[in-house]
Formats: C-alpha cells, structure tokens, sequence
C-alpha cells in the first residue's frame, strides 16, 4: 500500500493524541490538587496518593496487551471503546461528592488511557510514510512527554476554583476527539483471530501493580515497598520465562535481543524518570520556598511546556534529515544543564529564574524524547513495531510511578528533618532530588550513545 500523508491521517492522529495527552496530563494534574483533596475529604497523604496509584495500576494492565488488542480488533473499535470509557470516567469525576466515587472514576480514565496510549503511534507506525515518520512521532512526543509537564499548570489553575473543573474541561477534549476519531479512522481495517495469553496477561500485570504499589509505598513503608518490590520482580521473571515458551505472547520479548533496542528503551524510560521528577519538586518548591500560589506555580512552568511543545515536531523533522544523534544529544544536553542549573542555585532560585531552568529541561524533551522512541522502533522489524510500543508505553507509564516515588522520598526525608525550618529543609530536599535527577540524565547519556554505536553497527 502507499502511504501518504492525507488530512484523515492528521485527524486521526489528533483524535487519538487528544485522548492520550488527556490520559497523561490528568495524571500530575491531580498532584497539585491532594492537599485541597486532603482537607475536602479528611484523608491523609497515603490515602489521596491513591487518586494517582490506582490510575496507574489500571493503565498498566491495559498497556502491555495493546499488541494484541490490535492484532483482535479494528482501530475504530479500540479508539471508540477507549474514547468512551475515558468521557465516562471524567463524568463521574466531575459530579463526584466522596473519595471512594472519585476513585471510581480515576480507575475507569485509567482503562480508555490503557488503550489509547499505544494507539496513536500504532496509527503514525502503521499509515506514515517512511520519511514523515520521525515528524509525526514528534507529534506524538508532544502528547506523552509535554501533557505530564503541563499537568501541574493545568491543575494549578483550576484547584484553587474548583477542582472538578480538572475533569469537566477535559471533557471538551475528549468530545472533539470523538468527532474527529469518527471521521478520520478507517472502520473497514481486517482484525485477526489472536487469542489473548491469559496466564502471560496475569503475571505481567500482577507483576506492574505490585511494582507500582510498592514504589507508591516508599514514602511511608520501605517494608512494604520491599514486599511489593519482590512480587513484582517475581512475575516479571515469570512472564519472561512463561513467554520465551508459548507462541503468541502478549509481547513479543524477542525484541529485546536487539541490544541498540534495549538502550532506546531505557533511555525512555530515564527521560519520563525526569519529566515527571522535575515536574513534582518544582511546584513544591515555590509553593513552600518562594510562597506562591498554586496557579502561579502551575503557570511559571507553563512557558517550558509550550515551548518543549512546538519544538517536539521540529525535533522530528530534524531526525528525518539529520538522523538521530544531532536532535536526542543536543536534547540530553539541554537537560543536563537545566539540572546542574537548578542545583547551583537552589537556595535562591526565584520563580522568573526557575521557569527559565525549566524552559531549558523542555526544550530537551522536545528534540529528545520523541526520537529516543522512533529510533529505538526502528532498530526492529516492522512486524514487531507493536510489541516494541507496547514496551516503550509500558515504561513509560513505570516511569510514572517510579520516578514520582523516588523524588517524593527524596524530597519527604529533609523536609522530615527534625534541625532547620520547613523552608530550609525543603531547600535541602529540592537540591538533593536535583542531584539525583543529575545521575539520571547522565546514566541516560551513556544509555543512549550505546544504543546510538550499536545502532550504527547494525546499519
């Protein structure tokens, strides 16, 4: 078949990127809102971090079956079920009046996101042609990597009115997604007769929720994070083995023999580390440290995630002519010195001065992110392309729970420090994540350029 960029191809590919970047971007939008939700509902912190923790266990199971969702049904019939599903949990949310229907709600969002997420780049993959591919996953990039950064300016501004406003505005979104989705996406794609691996689905999700539950457990209980720590490594190792012996896995783990892949995904999987990592001390900070309100909070981030935005397609466009390693280092570069940045002037980092670091960290995710992906994609046969999305979304939505977990512990241990004031303990959390979060785009670094030599030696 011909591929060709068509404007049903655009739509379709806004339809499922709109439901993707609403799945995302709810996600570290309810952070800023748990200490309103705190007092409205009488809970305390390890009860309301189940808004997000739920969300994400139920994300999880849905992610790493997306291959065969795919091979089963139509992309029409996927895209309305996860449409749906997604309006329906935004109703309950915005009408909910308790903590337990509110939850409801979260885990039926967390289903329509499950299965959205992959779709998008299963479309990109599927219909582009070969040399828009790099443009049209920076498109994607722009969803999955710029929605986690605007969460906390989207949250921010509404919380202080009403925090239903999170999930009713959405609502918008999601209503010209289904118009667009209706229109654009080919009713008439053949479905195979794939038979879903049961036992495989069980372990693996089994295995992420436990993973997930336990780093959302770090904060308050290292027993029960080092429990839930061992299921989860358990199934994980059960699924491995339980798929390297049947013949149609849920995902296909034969990707993974490709080393240059194995580097692209965890590159990834660092990157989100850090987009979700920054994106939680930030808000923190100059709420605690600089004394400013949620909304101002939420909209000095809110330049870096427009700007990472518009730049996530320009990246693409820069990898179709110039290959990979130009756009992702001088991505990893950015990032690295908007890190370093913060860290030096942690004690009197104004807000002017931190929307700017966080321009920085943006514009690495714009050129980086997106390309991290497509290439680590094509180090794979194109059969296999969704079983290597459904990987990439898998870590992407871990990265999610760990990389929040681990920076909240971080930053929870100083500002839990019985010398110093609140402030300055939160100064000394705040530096300390940075440095953390230092460790982290280096490792990523080394990542990458390992994966970027072996991709070359495959060439």
């Amino acid at each position: 078949m011909d591929r060709q960029i068509t404007k049903k191809l655009y739509l379709a590919i806004i339809a499922t990127g709109l439901m993707a970047f609403c799945g995302v971007l709810i996600e570290t939008a309810m952070n800023i809102t748990f200490p309103t939700l705190m007092k409205e509902f009488n809970v305390p912190t390890a009860t309301i971090q189940w808004l997000t923790t739920s969300y994400l266990m139920i994300v999880s199971i849905f992610v790493p079956i997306s291959s065969y969702l795919k091979k089963r049904f139509t992309t029409r019939q996927l895209f309305l079920t996860a449409n749906l599903l997604f309006i329906i949990g935004l109703l309950i949310d915005t009408f909910s009046s308790s903590f337990g229907i509110l939850v409801v709600g979260r885990l039926v969002q967390g289903s329509g996101t499950g299965i959205a997420l992959p779709l998008m780049y299963n479309i990109i993959l599927d219909q582009a042609p070969l040399n828009k591919i790099g443009f049209l996953m920076g498109i994607g990039t722009l969803v999955t990597a710029i929605a986690p950064a605007l969460g906390p300016t989207y949250g921010g501004l509404l919380v202080d009115y009403n925090w239903h406003l999170i999930f009713a505005f959405l609502l918008i979104f999601m209503l010209i997604s289904l118009g667009c989705g209706l229109y654009a996406i080919n009713p008439a794609k053949a479905t195979g007769s794939a038979k879903l691996d049961w036992l495989g689905w069980g372990e693996i999700a089994i295995g992420f929720v436990s993973l997930i539950i336990g780093f959302s457990s770090l904060s308050n209980s290292f027993m029960r994070f080092c429990i839930f720590l061992i299921i989860g490594i358990a199934c994980v190792i059960l699924f491995v083995h339980h798929s390297n012996h049947v013949p149609n896995p849920i995902i296909n783990l034969r990707v993974m023999e490709n080393a240059s892949f194995n580097f692209h995904l965890l590159s990834y999987f660092l990157i989100q580390i850090l987009v979700v990592g920054i994106a939680f001390v930030l808000p923190n900070y100059m709420q605690i440290v600089n004394h400013t309100s949620a909304t101002i909070a939420g909209l000095a981030l809110l330049p870096g995630a427009a700007i990472g935005a518009c730049l996530a397609p320009i990246g693409g466009k820069i990898y179709d002519r110039l290959g990979p390693t130009k756009p992702i280092l001088t991505g990893l570069t950015f990032q690295l010195i908007s890190v370093v940045l913060l860290t030096g002037i942690v004690k009197n980092a104004t807000t002017p001065i931190i929307t700017i670091a966080y321009t920085l960290t943006m514009l690495g995710i714009g050129f980086a992110a997106g390309n991290i992906m497509t290439n680590g994609l094509n180090q794979i046969t194109r059969e296999n392309n969704a079983d290597g999305n459904a990987l990439f979304s898998t870590m992407q939505q871990f990265a999610g729970a760990a990389g929040t977990s681990i920076v909240s512990v971080i930053f929870g241990f100083f500002q839990g420090s019985a010398t110093g004031s609140y402030v300055s303990n939160t100064i000394a959390g705040a530096r300390y994540a940075f440095i953390y979060l230092i460790s982290i785009v280096l490792i990523n670094s080394l990542s990458i350029i390992m994966g970027l030599i072996k991709s070359h030696r495959h060439a």
